[in-house]
């Protein structure tokens, strides 16, 4: 996970990161063609010889890719040392091995391979450390609080005028609400670093409906499917919140009728799906831009997290709901998490 890397390491940011994988292709490749292009004298040169080198790079690079991957789990409890003894002697392995099985025997051509194989690893070693410098955590962090700070005075506003919409008619309800409320900024006002499990981002989402539905009444219906859903997912905070926020207050509210939000979160193929969708009324300028903003707001927190592993996208279906759908990659809640505080199960009954 980006936001959790240490600044003085030199571990990759995750070896079965998307982002990690591309940008390693991407620079075995742009390092390839510089080699092209230093050797050749003609375009007819060049195409040759990028034929002829991609055709031991790229398996060279694949099988690597392919061995890292499968080391990904053990190779972050090494130090940093033995991390780059372990990248180093695969680097080599692997450049023997292709040698081998392109050629069938062992050759000066093999030792050029395993040459530049170690010249790749020493300059995407020393890429992913400087930037791991800029994704340091006190930069990552202030990033998150600053995205996360835009979305608690809407919530703490909405909130409290929910409240005083009952106080007169209904006092003890009101009383019973407010004390939800305090069970839910306590856990909204602290410091949201890390990762939190999907099953206590599911209650900050119910109790955020709860209070609504005071305002609201029977305007408000809520569909949810969490039947398949990953408990013990880890996401980033309040990642649903703002989206279903917006979803009552540009889809619910600005409308007399009754609507419905339909929330499907589920697991497929290792990956976290959270489908959100609300009444869309065309035309409505408003509704459309107070989206967007919620949207780049979640989007780049989930950058934040999971850099390209994970995406946020959002659309209009038959002109009259609005959707968005989240994918996270799934990474599970360690053994040894302390379980969070217990709070009080807000969907009793109330009198």
């Amino acid at each position: 996970m980006i936001i959790s890397q240490k600044e003085s390491s030199l571990v990759l940011p995750g070896w079965r990161n998307v982002g990690t994988m591309m940008r390693i292709i991407l620079g075995v490749n742009l390092g390839m063609f510089l080699v092209v292009l230093a050797r050749g004298t003609s375009r007819h040169d060049w195409v040759d010889q990028t034929f002829e080198l991609a055709a031991y790079v790229e398996p060279y690079l694949v099988l690597e890719l392919a061995v890292f991957w499968l080391l990904a789990t053990w190779i972050p409890k090494l130090t940093t040392s033995l991390v780059i003894t372990v990248v180093t002697v695969v680097t080599i392995l692997c450049g023997a091995f292709t040698s081998w099985l392109i050629d069938g025997v062992f050759s000066e051509r093999t030792l050029w391979m395993i040459f530049w194989g170690l010249i790749a690893q020493v300059i995407m070693l020393y890429y992913f450390h400087m930037r791991n410098k800029m994704l340091s955590p006190v930069v990552t962090e202030a990033k998150l609080q600053a995205l996360q700070a835009r979305i608690r005075p809407h919530f703490l506003f909405n909130s409290i005028n929910a409240v005083i919409s009952m106080v007169r008619h209904d006092p003890v309800r009101a009383e019973s609400a407010l004390q939800d409320m305090a069970d839910l900024f306590r856990v909204l006002m602290r410091e949201n670093r890390d990762l939190t499990p999907l099953s206590e981002e599911i209650e900050i989402c119910r109790q955020y409906l709860d209070l609504e539905k005071l305002r609201l009444g029977s305007r408000l219906i809520v569909d949810w499917h969490i039947n398949n859903m990953p408990k013990d997912a880890l996401v980033p905070p309040l990642v649903l919140q703002p989206l279903l926020e917006n979803a009552i207050h540009h889809g619910i509210e600005s409308s007399p009728k009754t609507g419905k939000i339909f929330i499907n979160i589920f697991l497929s193929r290792l990956e976290v799906h959270a489908i959100l969708r609300n009444p869309y009324r065309a035309g409505n300028d408003r509704h459309h831009r107070g989206n967007r903003i919620a949207v780049a707001n979640v989007r780049a927190r989930l950058a934040l997290h999971f850099d390209t592993e994970a995406s946020l996208s959002a659309k209009i279906i038959n002109s009259e709901t609005y959707e968005t759908h989240i994918r996270m990659p799934y990474r599970p809640q360690p053994k040894n998490r302390k379980p969070p505080l217990d709070k009080k199960r807000h969907n009793k009954d109330k009198s």
